[in-house]
């Protein structure tokens, strides 16, 4: 199958799920993952009707860019360090992995720089393990409560990853836990907090994710092939 075959092939399998749930499949984002890729895939995957790409790698990023269009939509899915952000703040459309205090302060400082607003998702770690990226669960009022002291960062919603398991049902409640911080987010009284992007579903959850709410899917390996 071609990559164009494939991203037909995502894109059936997000509408039938969207309709399972009741939902409208324009709602939902594709992002096709582009790490390791190499341009000319990229650029087919584009040319098949991706409007979104979403990369890891700050330095792959960089290189990456010249090779495109100013207005191709590169979102920074991976964790973000704060010594990397210079580079990228100005040159994505959405940073998914807001996960700390130190990277708030330096997306802000940065955007103040380039008279930008940086709009951004929280990243929520579903999960007890320290090693995973993410604000948890319980920290994530009063994390949501301090982006309001930060007037060059926009929070248009949360982005997670579900646990890395076989048993569809773990992953299904991981999606619903999701679901309602993000509902919960909408409820927040911050001007530059939104509830408008919830994004989850990776290749081999996707489906799951659009039925239980994703409003944007990241999705590599069904687009690409295995790296």
């Amino acid at each position: 199958m071609t990559i164009k075959d494939n991203v037909n092939e995502v894109r059936e399998n997000i509408a039938k799920a969207a309709l399972r749930a009741g939902r409208n499949p324009e709602d939902v984002t594709l992002c096709a993952v582009s790490k390791y890729i190499d341009v000319p895939r990229i650029k087919e995957a584009l040319e098949a009707g991706v409007t979104v790409l979403g990369e890891n790698k700050v330095q792959e990023l960089v290189e990456k860019l010249p090779q495109f269009c100013e207005d191709v939509n590169f979102h920074m899915i991976g964790q973000l360090q704060t010594n990397k952000v210079k580079y990228i703040i100005d040159k994505v459309k959405l940073i998914h992995s807001l996960d700390r205090m130190s990277l708030l302060k330096t997306l802000d400082k940065e955007a103040k720089k380039k008279n930008i607003i940086s709009d951004t998702l929280i990243q929520v770690n579903l999960t007890s393990d320290p090693n995973r990226g993410g604000v948890s669960v319980e920290e994530l009022p009063k994390f949501v409560e301090e982006v309001g002291k930060y007037s060059s960062i926009r929070v248009r919603g949360l982005m997670c990853v579900a646990q890395n398991v076989d048993d569809e049902k773990i992953i299904r409640e991981d999606f619903k836990r999701m679901r309602l911080e993000f509902e919960r987010l909408k409820l927040y009284n911050i001007y530059n907090v939104s509830g408008e992007i919830l994004s989850m579903g990776m290749s081999h959850d996707y489906e799951i994710a659009v039925e239980e709410g994703a409003t944007l899917v990241r999705v590599g390996t069904r687009i690409f092939g295995k790296r």
